[in-house]
This record gives structure tokens, sequence and C-alpha cells, in this order.
């Protein structure tokens, strides 16, 4: 989990090539995911242990799907289009 993030870091701060912040964002989310389901499948984690499972659980699978959904969002070019979003957008300007 720890060298997945580290990876999308590290890829977002080189900027390798053109799509990098997006694939970077999505491998961070994806880390943080997978850190949800090691913690449901573990048993014990012995004194790793400082909040509750289904805090750990919580906390890592929101934002894990956060981030993941905000990359795939990104502009420009997005590659998930929400189509209600613009509409909120435009009315809460107004």
């Amino acid at each position: 989990m720890l060298c997945t993030a580290g990876a999308g870091l590290l890829i977002v701060a080189l900027d390798p090539f053109a799509e990098a912040f997006r694939i970077g964002a999505m491998l961070i989310g994806a880390a943080l995911l997978a850190g949800a389901v090691l913690r449901w499948v573990v048993p014990s984690v012995g004194m790793l242990a400082v909040r509750s499972r289904f805090t750990d659980l919580v906390t890592y699978g929101l934002m894990g799907g956060l981030i993941v959904l905000l990359a795939l969002m990104a502009q420009p070019k997005p590659w998930l289009d929400v189509p209600f979003l613009q509409d909120v957008v435009h009315f809460t300007i107004r």
C-alpha cells in the first residue's frame, strides 16, 4: 500500500507523460482502497491498531473512492462525465 501511494506521488511530482496527474492520483486512491480491504481482511494488526477497524474502513474507503472519482473527472478532457454536476455548479453560481 505504501509503495503504491509512493509511486503515485512520484508520478505526479515528476510528470513524465501527458496524463501523469490523473494516473498518479488514481494510484493513490487505489492504494487507499487496498488499505481498506487489507484492514478488513487482516484479523490483527498489532500495535498499528490505533483506531477501530470501522473507522479505518470508512476513512480509507471514502478517501480512496473520492480521490479516484476526482482523478477521473479532472479537467481537461475528463474520463468520467457526470452530467448533473455542471447543472449544480451553474445553479449555485448564478
